[in-house]
């Protein structure tokens, strides 16, 4: 194998690619990245048996063949190079692969290709494309309640399904780790209905959201009952889904809710983080006490003191205290397109319902704390 490739294009495509290795594996051929280099140029491919990336970059191409290398040190290797190098990558036999550029000179080792897995084999029974900016909100606005923690697995990623809404078909996403839980909506896209819901593990959406840079252009989504491939123009992504069923998200949306508060975002989000500085890590919890048209939020920490901050609310219902972790009321406001924010109240135990707007895509649900 013998190829020629720019420095930045190749800079780019690792970035993509390398992020999937493990750094530390118990399996060496999995460190490696497998490189092909043929007329269509040169394919990069990286997979951790749950994850496969495979991009193609533009590339002189005057010997073709394959091998694979370190993909960490080959990332490494390429960012370090100067802005307008030219990579030149061969292969000499058995001795490994030769990196110049410049007046640098680097000797890689490498494993055969041939004992590079593959996890791409089987059908995808649906098919259908979006626009990537469109996928990018999906993910952006749902990804921060995907749940860490390992013994709920069948909540450790996005669940993407579709559903009827008034006569309207939605692809919708929801995330949620029990504490809060974020649902957004878009048109579904021809050749999505019928398509089996599906659970998209944490890393496949961490790695699917640095994909979809330019939002303008149109992303390709092949799903079957235990894979999904997203495809742009250069890069193609193969995961594993969750094997699990997700819980009826449908049954913790109040729909109840008859107190309405709404205040403006930026004040709201700026003063729970204030008075959120002296309330204990673990805890996070902040006080508000709403009454008309006033919002008063107040955190007691016995080891520093205490915080009061007014807000001004439109708000009519009857007097309202209820606590909530700052942390969660932070992160959500964050997802808010508008410049206000409405809270669906019932009472201090049950959940709130919060939004931009009425009747907006997206919708977020937060538990109480016992302030």
């Amino acid at each position: 194998m013998k190829v020629t490739v720019e420095r930045s294009t190749l800079l780019k495509s690792l970035g993509h690619v390398h992020r999937v290795v493990e750094r530390r594996n118990t399996i060496p051929i999995l460190s490696n990245l497998l490189l092909s280099a043929d007329g269509a140029g040169l394919k990069l491919k990286a997979t951790d048996l749950d994850i496969e990336v495979v991009e193609t970059v533009p590339a002189d191409v005057p010997e073709p063949g394959a091998t694979t290398v370190p993909a960490h040190t080959l990332y490494d290797i390429v960012r370090k190079l100067p802005d307008g190098a030219q990579v030149s990558l061969e292969t000499t036999g058995e001795a490994g692969l030769t990196l110049r550029s410049g007046r640098s000179r680097f000797m890689l080792q490498t494993l055969p290709e041939g004992d590079f897995p593959d996890i791409t084999a089987g059908e995808m029974a649906h098919r259908f494309t979006l626009a990537a900016g469109e996928l990018k909100r999906l993910i952006d606005k749902t990804q921060f309640a995907i749940s860490t923690e390992e013994t709920r697995y069948y909540l450790n990623g996005i669940y993407l399904h579709t559903i009827d809404v008034e006569g309207r078909s939605l692809l919708r996403a929801v995330a949620t780790d029990g504490h809060r839980l974020a649902r957004v909506d878009t048109a579904a896209p021809s050749g999505a209905a019928g398509m089996p819901g599906v659970i998209v593990p944490r890393k496949a959406v961490a790695e699917i959201q640095k994909l979809l840079e330019d939002g303008d252009t149109e992303v390709s989504v092949e799903l079957s009952a235990t894979k999904i491939r997203v495809a742009t123009q250069a890069v193609v992504l193969t995961s594993k889904l969750i094997d699990g069923t997700f819980p009826d998200y449908q049954r913790v949306i109040p729909s109840g809710n008859d107190k309405r508060l709404t205040v403006d975002k930026g004040d709201f989000a700026a003063s729970v983080d204030r008075v959120s500085t002296i309330s204990s890590e673990r805890g996070r919890a902040v006080k508000l006490s709403i009454a008309d048209g006033r919002l008063t939020l107040s955190v007691t920490n016995p080891d520093s003191g205490s915080a009061t901050e007014e807000v001004e609310v439109d708000y009519d219902a009857s007097p309202l205290d209820i606590g909530f972790n700052a942390r969660y009321l932070m992160d959500i406001a964050a997802q808010l397109d508008g410049d206000t924010a409405l809270l669906k109240l019932a009472d201090p135990g049950s959940p709130t319902v919060i939004q931009d707007r009425e009747g907006a895509s997206a919708l977020y649900v937060l538990m109480p704390m016992r302030v």
